[in-house]
Order: C-alpha cells, then structure tokens, then sequence
C-alpha cells in the first residue's frame, strides 16, 4: 500500500515538472488545448502590446519549435572539444541576452527567463512593439515583423535582409504560417476563450 502510494507521488511530481511540447505545432488549436495556460498567456501578451497572437506564436514556432531550451548548434574541435555557441539565443522565443537585458529593464520583469512560455511570448509581444514604434511595422505583418526580429531592428533599417535571399524565405514560411495559424484560431478561439475564463 505505502510503495503504491510512493509510485503514485512520484508520478504525480515527475508530470508537474514536465515540460510541454506540442505534439502538433502546425495547429494553433492543438497546441493552445494541449496547454490552455499558453493561451491564456498568449492572449494576455495580444492585450498587453497589441500583437495579434498568430503572429508572435509564428515567430516563435519559427524560432524554436516551441522548445523551452532551445538553443543554437556549437561546433566542436577535435570531434569532443565544444567550441562557443554561435549566439546567446536561448529559450522559446530565442532571445540573446542584450535583447533579453533590455526587455527585462524596461518592463521590470527582472525574475523572466527564457524558458518559460508567459516571459517568452511577452518578450515577442514587447520586441515587435518596439519594431512598430521604431520602424513603422504593422503588427500585422508577420514576414517584416519577423525580418527585423531576426536583423534586429537596426539591421532592418539597414535592409541587411535584402542580402540573405534564405532569410526572406524564411520570412515567407512565417508569413503562411501566421496566415494559417490565423484560420485556424478563428474556428476555436471562443472555446478556448470559455475554457481560460471558466478557471476564474
């Protein structure tokens, strides 16, 4: 009775502290009913910046797949000697830490980290903010909108983007991307929206 009790605890812990991953990311309905708490803090971040919801979750399916420790390749030396990652990027949304540092000091969310998907997706939601204020982009448009995330908005003044046809086509897929995602949003976002509600 006591081992059966102890199995049982163990479980219950070992699912508390798993980690989320969708098992369809290419359906913003499944992702948000698999986990109703990121849809809640998808639509908290909507309100809060403005950004629609298809648009930073493409981006950041774009960026990470929706791993929470995401983080670039690292070529190795020798075959066993790691060399330095090629970036800081880390996390959801695949922020390098100016970027994060400036996001935390502006909006005072200094405990956010990276891999957790409320601070990731108000980092998204904050960062192309910023781009519309900075660079005139609509919040609508997911392909500049995702230029200028990965430029970074200097470098899409510059239209450092324009010598990295890959990146353009990048742009693209996160373009159709928040189109679908978009589609498919409208067909459950009001049960979703009675889900979230009814917790309160």
């Amino acid at each position: 009775m006591l081992k059966g009790i102890v199995i049982t605890g163990l479980v219950i812990t070992l699912t508390a502290c798993a980690t989320y991953r969708p098992s369809n990311p290419n359906n913003i309905c499944d992702i948000f009913f698999g986990e109703p708490d990121w849809y809640e803090a998808a639509r908290d971040a909507q309100h809060k910046w403005g950004t629609p919801i298809y648009v930073m979750m493409a981006i950041m399916h774009q960026e990470s797949r929706f791993v929470d420790d995401a983080q670039p390749d690292r070529d190795w030396f020798l075959g066993f000697i790691p060399l330095p990652r090629k970036s800081s990027a880390y996390g959801y949304a695949q922020a390098q830490d100016p970027a994060w540092g400036e996001y935390t000091s502006q909006t005072g969310n200094s405990g956010a980290d990276r891999d957790d998907f409320e601070d990731a997706i108000d980092f998204i939601g904050w960062y192309t903010d910023g781009s519309q204020k900075r660079l005139k982009l609509s919040k609508w448009d997911a392909y500049g909108q995702y230029l200028a995330y990965h430029e970074g908005r200097g470098g899409y003044a510059r239209k450092t983007y324009n010598k990295k046809p890959w990146l353009k086509k990048v742009a693209a897929k996160v373009k159709k991307r928040a189109s679908n995602y978009n589609r498919q949003l409208k067909t459950c976002k009001n049960k979703l929206d009675d889900e979230v509600d009814s917790w309160f």
